[in-house]
């Protein structure tokens, strides 16, 4: 077994204690990674801010970092995790929560609204802040923002991509969500918005389709737009062909003038 030197204190309590790498340490709980895993890990020092200047959810390690905490403005703790030590009692006002086996929301809830209400920015955290602290901070942001469950949980995972709640949680979680909003078939629920029927409906220069133009009305006292007036002629002067002034223009003037001419006119090679 591999120990640990005087001179290398645990990282996260601060201890001197032996250990052996992928081992949780006996004091703080805080496993410390094997090699592999180390040059897979790339976690912030800073907390995540859930709701800006207020609400922050972290790790255990971020708790241990109280120079960063206080550069960030947090002044308050929720511990959700009894086994882990409050460190820095005399910079931090700490809340630890007790329990067995169902996570206390309402006891956390009321010591985040407290902090709310004094405006102080407080910080959640469990040991790693996969589990047990965003549970807490979802079921406050269902209490306090009237967010359902699948909303809260989005708005957190948004912010903290590493949350990962395992089931029992995640049922802990819908047995609140109930608790708060009653069942899905409950009048607590508000019903879907959709555009209602009288509504105006939206169109491009049209006419409203709730008072439609009546169509046109076609044979009914008024004469078809394909019917044609009839013709005012005769049948015995229509003809098939030239018309009648079409035959008078094919006529030359010179024969025109001929048949009206008298017996006294002298033909012009006769002269």
């Amino acid at each position: 077994m591999r120990k640990r030197e005087r001179e290398n204190p645990c990282g996260v309590c601060g201890h001197y204690h032996k250990y052996e790498e992928g081992e949780v340490c006996g004091i703080c709980g805080h496993r410390m990674p094997v090699a592999a895993e180390k040059a897979s890990v790339h976690v912030s020092a800073f907390p995540t801010a859930i709701l800006p200047d207020f609400l922050y959810l972290g790790s255990y390690d971020n708790a241990s970092r109280s120079e960063l905490l206080k550069t960030q403005g947090i002044s308050r703790i929720l511990n959700t995790v009894p086994a882990c030590q409050n460190l820095y009692k005399n910079s931090f006002t700490y809340h630890c929560l007790q329990y067995d086996n169902a996570l206390p929301f309402d006891d956390a809830n009321q010591f985040l609204e407290q902090c709310e209400r004094d405006k102080a920015r407080v910080l959640v955290h469990c040991m790693s802040g996969k589990n047990r602290s965003p549970a807490i901070v979802i079921a406050y942001l269902m209490k306090s923002r009237g967010w359902r469950l699948a909303e809260s949980y989005r708005w957190v995972k948004e912010r903290r991509s590493s949350v990962e709640l395992n089931e029992a949680v995640n049922q802990q979680l819908r047995e609140y969500e109930q608790k708060i909003f009653g069942s899905m078939d409950g009048c607590d629920v508000a019903p879907p918005v959709f555009p209602s029927i009288n509504a105006q409906p939206f169109s491009f220069g049209f006419s409203n389709v709730n008072n439609p133009v009546p169509p046109p009305a076609f044979n009914v006292g008024a004469a078809s737009i394909l019917s044609r007036p009839a013709l005012d002629i005769p049948p015995h002067e229509f003809t098939f062909g030239a018309s009648q002034l079409q035959k008078s223009c094919h006529e030359s003037p010179l024969t025109a003038n001929s048949t009206k001419s008298n017996g006294s006119d002298t033909p012009m090679d006769s002269a």
